[in-house]
């Protein structure tokens, strides 16, 4: 069985660097991508997805937002948080969302998958 992520980023080039990290993984399906925060509320609800990789600063992101995304999440849905850096403002939001851990962009080419297979394994 499949690992279905979804995945939410605004920018193009790194959902496109995610996508190929993803696909290459016969174990994980992209079941989805969202550009901003609205998009991924909706996905949340449509495809169930057991991980989801969110960008925390997207464009239409506020605290209430995020905290929308954290109420659609299903109970056994688990969020890989990233971000470029990690200041202690961001970490709050990470920590907000019961996110764990908190992904540096620019480190996702080596920590991103082995990441996504402890949280379904947790």
């Amino acid at each position: 069985m499949s690992i279905k992520v979804l995945l939410a980023d605004d920018s193009e080039i790194v959902r496109r660097a995610i996508r190929l990290l993803l696909r290459s993984q016969s174990e994980i399906e992209l079941v989805g991508e969202a550009a901003d925060f609205r998009q991924t509320i909706q996905m949340l609800n449509e495809l169930k997805p057991q991980v989801v990789v969110l960008d925390l600063h997207m464009p239409d992101g506020t605290e209430a937002t995020l905290l929308d995304v954290k109420s659609h999440l299903n109970h056994d849905s688990r969020v890989l948080a990233m971000s470029v850096g990690s200041d202690p403002e961001t970490k709050a939001l990470a920590e907000s969302l019961g996110t764990f851990p908190l992904l540096d962009k620019m480190e996702l080419s080596d920590k991103l998958i082995p990441t996504i297979m402890q949280l379904v394994k947790a």
